[in-house]
């Protein structure tokens, strides 16, 4: 059994879902956000991001991480915010001795649905299916988290 994390970064909500691989098939496992508080000072919000990632990893000990690579931004002070949440988790992920893969929002999207430029509902409605899943995934961090996570059984790098 391996357990793939799959982690959507952001200063504010960053997305993580887990899925554990049973009998060549993908389980979820469990899916969410991690919140930090809104309008606070950018090392107080990456204090309670560690601290929130370091729960996950001990509670659920994944074998491999899959993390969103940044894509081109208008504004730069939040690539360079999503920079250092991104550090912090991949600095844990290190830590922990887990295997590390990126992926940018495009090879999900064409991996997935077969369409760089699918919507994001598109997307959504794949990973709803896809986990037999009453409804949507939300918020969209979260969902975002799960079609990385899944990216791996696609590619089956482990």
């Amino acid at each position: 059994m391996s357990i793939i994390l799959g982690i959507d970064p952001w200063t504010t909500t960053t997305g993580y879902a887990l899925i554990k691989k049973e009998n060549r098939k993908p389980i979820l496992l469990d899916y969410g956000i991690i919140e930090t508080t809104p309008k606070i000072p950018l090392e107080e919000k990456l204090f309670e991001l560690w601290a929130d990632f370091k729960s996950i990893l001990e509670k659920y000990s994944p074998d491999l991480a899959v993390v969103e690579k940044l894509y081109f931004t208008n504004n730069i002070k939040t690539w360079i915010d999503v920079s250092h949440a991104r550090w912090v988790i991949v600095y844990k992920l290190k830590k922990k001795n887990i295997n590390i893969l990126h992926h940018t929002p495009l090879e999900l999207k064409s991996a997935i649905c077969w369409n760089w430029n699918a919507p994001k509902r598109q997307l959504q409605n794949a990973i709803k299916i896809l986990f037999w899943l009453d409804q949507i995934p939300k918020p969209d961090d979260a969902a975002d988290a799960i079609w990385l996570a899944y990216m791996w059984f696609l590619n089956k790098k482990l």
